[in-house]
């Protein structure tokens, strides 16, 4: 992973166009290939990104500032970076992640479901668990019976950060023109009534699970909402 502290600007150029002005900000530059600005005034959501397959290319200027364009391979859709100064620059070697341990009811639902995947409805096919994206991975990505992806999060206890993590995933899914459009799932064994409504009213599904009748593969597993 290489680590870039700069005084930079962003430009989005595709399907959408983003301006960030002149400002001291950290470049993530992932071994993916996926590249993410982050300010100093937010937990963990990147400014702007650019995700997998991607390629940057740096380009030095005599004079003025430098360029960096990080292409998609696919969509061809640009990040565009001019960089005023560099504070910082450094590559590490992090190695293969053995990625986030669940809580065991956690887990297991995440296995049973994706195992059972028409649990949520005639014609669901599972794409893959532990979906990985630029801010984390998603618990479950699958198709519905209408070939629209769908992005599940899992919890125990859905609360509000619940949804807000699955709307940063949906985000972010949605700017993949191989994925969009993509619709959430918010499924968990007991779902807080403030979550519910802020779901409902960000066009997120609910469902609430009942562990013991899915482990048992019984035929009303699901509760919709």
């Amino acid at each position: 992973m290489r680590l870039v502290i700069a005084r930079c600007s962003v430009d989005y150029v595709g399907r959408l166009t983003a301006h960030l002005p002149m400002a001291p900000r950290l470049i993530l530059i992932k071994a993916d290939g996926s590249v993410s600005i982050h300010a100093d005034d937010r937990a963990f959501k990147p400014l702007n990104w650019m995700n997998p397959p991607c390629k940057l290319r740096e380009e030095t200027v005599a004079d003025g500032p430098d360029q960096w364009t990080v292409t998609h391979g696919k969509s061809g859709e640009k990040l565009v970076l001019t960089i005023e100064e560099v504070m910082h620059d450094t590559s590490h070697e992090l190695g293969k992640d053995p990625g986030l341990q669940k809580d065991g009811v956690e887990s297991h639902l995440q296995e049973l479901l994706a195992e059972h995947i028409t649990t949520l409805g005639e014609g669901y096919t599972l794409i893959r668990r532990e979906f990985p994206t630029a801010i984390g991975p998603v618990d479950i990505l699958c198709r519905d019976a209408g070939n629209a992806t769908v992005a599940v999060e899992l919890k125990r206890r859905g609360d509000i950060d619940g949804v807000e993590q699955l709307t940063r995933y949906l985000e972010l899914l949605n700017r993949d023109p191989q994925l969009a459009p993509v619709r959430g799932v918010f499924a968990a064994q007991e779902i807080k009534p403030q979550a519910r409504v802020l779901a409902e009213d960000r066009g997120i599904s609910c469902v609430v699970l009942d562990y013991d009748a899915l482990r048992g593969i019984e035929p009303d597993v699901l509760r919709l909402f």
